[in-house]
């Protein structure tokens, strides 16, 4: 006799650190660019990882994906990025099944989001999709959940008033040179690197104050004069760095380099200096705030602002999560349906030999066997039978892998259960 082989259980986890307990140094650490995310997508592949989807951004680092073990998904985080597992233990989150489920659509909803509402997750969950798929780390069901949390994402967008006013990081920065700098309009405004929040910032600012006063750097030139031209504002050579500091009241730096790009050194000073770093990790030296005039605000501040604007979004959090929660539901339906779906069809199989081969005998037995009468009779039993099944695996107290095992023991079934 043939011993059927022996199921691999995989869960599914969502693990990850955000600015919730891990601040700007340790989520740089933990940070993936786009190298480190092929390979660690690579690594995956040859471990045996079913489907895994991997995001960084300057507020979380996560992973989603199936392993035996959430280990398994920690050591390919820390494999690569500069955070250890130690850390990880510190400050780290891991959730699974519905747990990790859920914290998808929060956080592609723009629930879990350092600014509420900020939607901008949105389109870096979509490209971690396309590149699991180019790895062929993607299954129906991780396929299935990212268009779910899509879904869930457009629906709070159309139906809610929750991303309603600016909406960003590079908001919440402007909002704070107009309340700390007096006349702001007047002021001389140094943006130093074109990082997406940079760009995002000194479009914000040049709504709001003169192009004549903003200007530009970048390390690689041809970036800054790109941005510069649309948006009318002076760029300057990376070599005059120093020398626009001076002339400088606001330095904004969205430089998004691995080390400090501002300390000290270079700073000679002629007035007071705000300086905004929107950078992770950080990359402005906390050493400049010896500089008597200096004031260094770190993106972490910011986005801890509750401005009128975040009040007043607060207000449709309610609304937002019955469109997550109703979203959510039809998936998880979804999800146990398929689980259990081959076993209640071995099952009602089964069950239609067993009858079968009883209606076989009876027709031999009895000359005036009523043979549509014993067929309709015992269809409904066996739906009624099946249904009795499929309740209890729709229940959500039961545990439907070990349900289906004793199923497929009890009644002989051929493993009917091989889900992705």
């Amino acid at each position: 006799m043939s011993h059927p082989k022996p199921i691999r259980h995989t869960t599914f986890y969502a693990l990850g650190i955000s600015y919730k307990k891990a601040d700007a140094g340790m989520r740089g650490l933990f940070s993936l660019d786009s190298s480190a995310k092929a390979k660690l997508l690579a690594q995956a592949s040859q471990n045996g990882i079913e489907a895994l989807l991997v995001t960084s951004t300057c507020n979380r680092t996560e992973l989603y994906g199936f392993a035996e073990h959430p280990y398994q998904l920690i050591q390919l985080l820390c494999a690569n990025s500069r955070g250890s597992v130690e850390d990880f233990q510190k400050i780290a989150y891991i959730y699974k099944n519905q747990e990790a489920i859920q914290h998808l659509f929060r956080v592609g909803t723009g629930l879990d989001s350092q600014i509420l509402g900020d939607f901008e997750i949105i389109s870096q969950l979509r490209n971690a999709f396309i590149e699991s798929k180019a790895h062929s780390l993607t299954n129906a069901f991780l396929e299935r959940l990212v268009n779910a949390v899509i879904q869930a994402s457009k629906r709070i967008k159309n139906e809610t008033e929750i991303s309603s006013g600016a909406t960003s990081v590079s908001f919440a920065a402007v909002h704070y040179i107009f309340k700390q700098v007096e006349n702001i309009a007047d002021k001389n405004i140094l943006l130093f690197g074109t990082g997406k929040i940079g760009r995002n910032t000194c479009e914000n600012l040049v709504k709001h104050t003169k192009h004549s006063h903003i200007t530009l750097i970048n390390r690689t030139k041809d970036k800054a004069e790109k941005l510069a031209r649309k948006l009318q504002v002076v760029v300057k050579d990376y070599t005059e760095l120093h020398l626009e500091i001076q002339k400088a009241d606001v330095l904004v730096v969205a430089t998004g380099a691995q080390n400090p790009t501002v300390d000290r050194e270079i700073l000679n000073l002629r007035k007071p200096l705000l300086i905004l770093d929107l950078s992770i990790p950080k990359n402005v030296d906390e050493n400049v705030m010896n500089i008597p005039g200096v004031q260094l605000v770190h993106m972490d501040h910011l986005s801890q602002m509750t401005d009128e604007t975040l009040e007043r979004r607060k207000q449709h959090i309610p609304a937002a999560e019955s469109i997550i929660q109703e979203v959510m539901d039809e998936f998880l339906i979804w999800t146990k349906g398929r689980k259990f779906a081959p076993t209640i069809q071995a099952l009602k199989a089964k069950l239609n030999d067993i009858k079968e081969s009883e209606l076989q005998l009876h027709r031999k037995k009895h000359a005036d066997f009523d043979e549509a009468l014993a067929e309709s009779l015992s269809a409904r039993i066996i739906q009624k039978i099946t249904n009795h099944f499929a309740n209890h695996l729709k229940d959500e107290h039961t545990t439907v892998d070990e349900s289906i095992e004793w199923i497929e023991r009890v009644f002989h079934l051929e493993q009917a259960s091989h889900h992705e």
